[in-house]
């Protein structure tokens, strides 16, 4: 069975927003974008994800992002590895539009998307793994799929900005597998699927 992982750049308090550039989401008057990139360390937050096979869920928005960028990455860029992967894997993709799905390897989901992943999830293949894509994240943490989260927890403050968590994430409890610090200061954490909350059932009771 496949797990669908969270995979997410967040600031201490929260925010995941616009961290990859200025323009990469200004909605609702963000005006920090990019805040990332003074801590960027050529992909070393995120070996450990990209070092085995995954399909990449997206919302469209980020999807739109990715496809006018990692395309046009070469491979000798100090990132080619990691557009090497994002251009190979599978991509599914939340959206209205599916006829303008342009990116290699991309599919919809269709309406009902948290049908879709779990009909995906009972497949063969990859691990499902989440960029970005802060609208369908809710959607996933408040229809309890989520089997993992990959933290990559960044040293800034932001003070407002989209949230990983919102007050519809299901009770769901996580246990801390491994965590270790980029040479700038992200903190990389892997969290498992560990219990529910509700019932207080954890690990193996």
């Amino acid at each position: 069975m496949r797990k669908l992982i969270v995979a997410v750049m967040v600031s201490l308090d929260g925010v995941i927003q616009g961290p990859g550039g200025p323009d990469e989401d200004r909605s609702g008057g963000f005006a920090l974008g990019g805040w990332a990139w003074p801590y960027a360390s050529d992909g070393e937050a995120m070996d450990g994800l990209l070092s085995h096979p995954f399909a990449l869920v997206l919302g469209r928005r980020t999807y739109d992002i990715f496809a006018g960028y990692w395309p046009n990455v070469s491979r000798d860029a100090p990132h080619g590895a990691i557009a090497d992967a994002f251009n190979a894997a599978s991509k599914h993709v939340a959206t209205h539009y599916p006829d303008t799905l342009a990116w290699a390897n991309s599919q919809p989901l269709g309406q009902d998307v948290v049908g879709a992943l779990r009909a995906l999830k009972q497949q063969e293949g990859p691990d499902l793994v989440t960029q970005g894509s802060s609208d369908l994240l809710h959607q996933l943490l408040a229809s309890d799929v989520v089997d993992e989260l990959r933290l990559l927890v960044y040293p800034v403050l932001l003070g407002r900005g989209k949230r990983l968590f919102d007050d519809d994430a299901q009770p769901t409890a996580f246990r801390l597998s491994d965590s270790r610090i980029t040479s700038t200061g992200v903190v990389v954490s892997r969290y498992l699927r560990d219990g529910d909350v509700r019932t207080g059932s954890f690990g193996d009771d």
